[in-house]
């Protein structure tokens, strides 16, 4: 399933997902409201019908209308949303694509931020070693 969440998705249906990430479920007119500059009330429901038929979100019957639920957590999506970024701009290199991060144009990193990326690397290796 993480798989099939490499596939882009479009700008609206990015949204869609974003707002189902926020509340974990919604009908079809919750999500509406949630998106920003909405489309109709009827390319709501057909963006839902299309990430329905990709596997991205699932529905279930809640009386005279239907809850749209994402089928991974936001966590995986997450992950696997960063391998095809890493993939895709980065040759797959995580290397280049944390120094992009780490470049003089990034953001200000705090101590704590340093750290804790100090930290994962330090897991990383220890993991290589086993």
């Amino acid at each position: 399933m993480a798989e099939q969440l490499e596939h882009q998705l479009s700008r609206r249906e990015r949204q869609i997902m974003d707002v189902l990430f926020q509340s974990g479920q919604a009908t079809a007119a919750e999500i509406r409201q949630g998106m920003p500059n909405a489309p109709s009330d009827s390319a709501v429901r057909t963006q839902l019908r299309i990430l329905v038929e990709k596997g991205h979100i699932r529905h279930e019957q809640d009386g005279p209308r239907y809850l749209y639920r994402p089928t991974l957590e936001k966590e995986q999506a997450k992950k696997s949303a960063l391998k095809r970024l890493v993939k895709t701009f980065f040759n797959g290199s995580a290397e280049d694509a944390m120094a992009a991060l780490l470049d003089g144009s990034a953001p200000h990193l705090s101590e704590a931020e340093l750290d804790r990326m100090a930290g994962l690397i330090q897991q990383a290796r220890a993991r290589e070693q086993t």
